[in-house]
């Protein structure tokens, strides 16, 4: 095999495809880079079993063939290369030299048998999104993935499709997020997308208007196709939480807020909760104006904020993190928080129309946190 590529395509890809490498396996193949040979360009391709990227880039194939290197000193090599282009050739013994003249690697490869077969997805179904649009939903609904794997499902994000609509739902036990839009000519379907995954795809997505990405569902596994990018990738399995009945129907109280001041008053009063006093932030809504108020062993803060409100006074306390992270993720001016008493979800909808709902869980207030 010998092949000679530009030197910042194959960075660039070669750093995409690294987030699907695994850092640590019993499989050594695992831990690099499957680099194979086509008419006019080579693809190069990342999997550790649950996450795979493959791209392909222009390349002058001098002889044919396929190598798997290892991705951290692979990638380490080509960014410090000083030429602008780089040359691989690899012998029978499975020595690959990477050539940047004047710099010059010698590495052991691995045979490509070694690296495992990408699955194929059978009876899948296919939707076709705009990227603008999907690169939005996903970044309103990944940040309430839970970090932890207790409930693994709770890992994922949940794809739910209709004919006319395509909603995004991710919950972790102390929050959620749902985000909608509508979608012509959708099929019925509902499965669950690791956070990992779309992590990575949010990455990829390009930002040019009109760009469209095809997705491709099968029974546990999904490929996005995106430009010169596949990404595949398992479903997670299990039971995701009956959403719809965790949104409360009704509110007692409405609040039109700011959402740059109330993320501003938050992060104020947040300076006297640490990690190891995590004491929750207390909210009081009257009178048109929301105060907010912290007291821990560091020390007291208040603030307060003018708001726009109907219906009934109520004092609510929730964890600081998880608020101003709905909050941020808005991407509104204002929005309107809407409560049904102090031990009600706190949920937070647009100004105008139902394109996303945010819940955060409230935190249960003692007599002697006063």
């Amino acid at each position: 095999m010998k092949i000679t590529c530009l030197r910042q395509t194959l960075v660039e890809s070669v750093l995409n495809v690294q987030k699907a490498v695994s850092t640590k396996s019993c499989l050594t193949a695992l831990e690099g880079i499957l680099i194979s040979t086509k008419e006019n360009s080579i693809s190069l391709c990342g999997y550790d079993l649950e996450l795979g990227i493959m791209t392909e880039i222009p390349a002058t194939i001098e002889q044919p063939g396929q190598i798997v290197i290892n991705a951290k000193l692979f990638s380490e090599i080509i960014r410090k290369a000083p030429a602008d282009t780089i040359t691989i050739s690899v012998d029978e013994k499975l020595i690959a030299t990477i050539t940047s003249a004047p710099a010059e690697f010698s590495l052991v490869g691995i045979s490509h048998e070694d690296f495992p077969e990408i699955p194929t997805l059978s009876d899948a179904e296919t939707l076709s999104l705009d990227c603008e649009t999907l690169k939005g939903m996903i970044r309103q609904t990944l940040f309430a993935t839970s970090e932890t794997d207790v409930k693994p499902i709770n890992t994922g994000t949940l794809f739910e499709v209709s004919e006319t609509e395509l909603k995004l739902i991710s919950v972790d036990g102390f929050r959620l997020a749902l985000r909608k839009e509508v979608l012509a000519g959708g099929k019925e379907l509902r499965f669950v997308v690791p956070g990992k995954t779309l992590n990575e795809v949010l990455k990829i997505l390009p930002d040019a208007e009109g760009a469209k990405i095809q997705i491709s569902v099968g029974k546990k596994h999904i490929i996005f196709y995106i430009e010169s990018y596949f990404v595949i990738s398992r479903l997670l399995e299990g039971e995701f939480l009956d959403y719809t009945a965790a949104i409360p129907p009704s509110h007692a109280t409405e609040a039109v807020v700011n959402v740059k001041s109330m993320i501003e008053s938050i992060d104020r009063v947040s300076l006297v909760v640490t990690d190891r006093l995590k004491s929750p932030v207390r909210c009081s809504f009257a009178d048109n104006f929301a105060r907010v108020f912290c007291i821990t062993t560091v020390g007291k803060a208040s603030d307060e904020l003018p708001i726009s409100m109907q219906g009934d006074a109520l004092e609510i306390g929730f964890n600081n993190r998880y608020l101003i992270d709905a909050l941020k993720n808005t991407e509104c001016d204002e929005v309107k928080v809407l409560l049904n008493g102090p031990l009600s979800p706190i949920k937070i909808v647009p100004k105008e129309g139902d394109a996303f709902v945010f819940l955060v869980l409230p935190v249960r207030l003692k007599a002697v946190d006063e």
